[in-house]
């Protein structure tokens, strides 16, 4: 289950962050070039309620960089009891805005970005896209099927956690774990192929949930989050650990993989396919200065692309290669070298030309934050 760091170190530490973080720098398995790591990742955080609210807290104390948070809801009285990281004070304000406030003050430096909207189709991918890792502390059953299948499609990492009354699952979800890892992909629909019926399944505002198992279970969520972009320990993913608060009982259920999903939810064919060569920034300059004749495409979104690319790239964002017609954009006898933010949707968009017949694919190791800093 060795995965490896997802995101490449930032900048070395400054005096300051050394003392604010020396117990995690004590830690050899994440040290220094660890909560550099943390430093340089972008989370995105989906809810701002019950599970993101402590997992919010936890990652931004960690010392991670950049925090998305996601909700279009706004802080009611009823909430106290389990979102901490909204006041009296906050009722009645976006969640989002209040969410800032409270991480900000742990953490000055930390960058939020706000999405005070709910979540759909038409903006998943664009929200979620520009983040390494996304955790799902959402509350009803068609936003979670639409933030695991983005994920999927976007081959990023998804921290899961659901809670009800007493009970909890945590798991993470990964439609492309490194190769070199030989970790399967695993995701939601594994777990549970279709979502149920609202009708058939109580939420929290009608059966109840204990305030301080949200504490416990978003931490767990928080601790898997940091576990993945320092590649420290042994992540969860292909294992649900179910827990029993009532009873104190935590028992662990392995997950197998059926196959990888579609943003449909269908099973697709990536599974058979060819694992692709990946390219050092080192070596990228040297086949750029040496004129090799090859397409370097950027899979990013737009506004990433605009923010910084590398120079003589094309952009063609991850959800255009994935239809026919923006893979015929491109030729398909040139070789094509993919890259994205950390590598996640730069893997998904090669498995795909591959499978579309492109015979000279590699991705770009550790994306453009990689190559940048280089």
């Amino acid at each position: 289950m060795a995965l490896g760091p997802l995101v490449e170190p930032g900048p070395p530490l400054g005096p300051e962050d050394s003392a604010r973080f020396s117990r995690h720098l004590l830690l050899p398995e994440i040290g220094e070039i660890g909560q550099r790591r943390l430093a340089a990742a972008r989370v995105c955080v989906m809810g701002a309620g019950g599970l993101g609210a402590p997992a919010l807290l936890y990652l931004a104390a960690a010392g991670v960089g950049t925090l998305g948070i996601v909700d279009d809801d706004d802080v009611e009285l009823s909430n106290l009891q389990r979102q901490v990281i909204h006041g009296t004070d906050d009722v009645g304000r976006p969640k989002v805005e209040s969410a800032r406030d409270s991480v900000q003050r742990i953490s000055p430096s930390l960058a939020v970005e706000l999405h005070n909207e709910r979540l759909t189709a038409a903006n998943a991918a664009r929200i979620l896209g520009g983040y390494d890792i996304v955790l799902d502390g959402t509350d009803n059953f068609d936003t979670r099927y639409l933030i695991a299948d983005t994920c999927s499609l976007l081959g990023l990492p998804l921290v899961w956690a659901s809670i009800l009354r007493f009970d909890a699952q945590v798991a993470v979800f990964w439609s492309a774990p490194p190769p070199e890892s030989g970790v399967a992909p695993v995701g939601l629909r594994d777990l549970f192929p279709h979502p149920p019926s609202d009708t058939t399944v109580e939420s929290c505002s009608t059966a109840g949930v204990l305030g301080a198992m949200c504490g416990q279970v978003g931490g767990l969520m928080a601790t898997e989050a940091v576990k993945l972009i320092t590649g420290a320990g042994r992540s969860l993913l292909g294992r649900v650990l179910v827990i029993d608060a009532f009873t104190t009982r935590f028992t662990e259920i392995p997950l197998l993989s059926a196959g990888p999903t579609d943003a449909r939810g269908q099973r697709g064919r990536l599974s058979a396919l060819p694992q692709v060569r990946h390219v050092s920034p080192g070596e990228l300059d040297a086949r750029l200065a040496a004129r090799d004749a090859v397409v370097l495409l950027d899979v990013r979104e737009p506004h990433e692309h605009e923010a910084g690319a590398i120079p003589g790239s094309v952009l063609l964002p991850l959800a255009q290669v994935l239809t026919e017609q923006g893979r015929a954009t491109l030729s398909a006898q040139s070789p094509v070298i993919v890259y994205c933010h950390g590598g996640a949707r730069a893997r998904r968009a090669a498995d795909e030309l591959v499978a579309a017949g492109f015979p000279h694919v590699e991705v770009l190791d550790g994306g453009y934050s990689s190559w940048h800093r280089r």
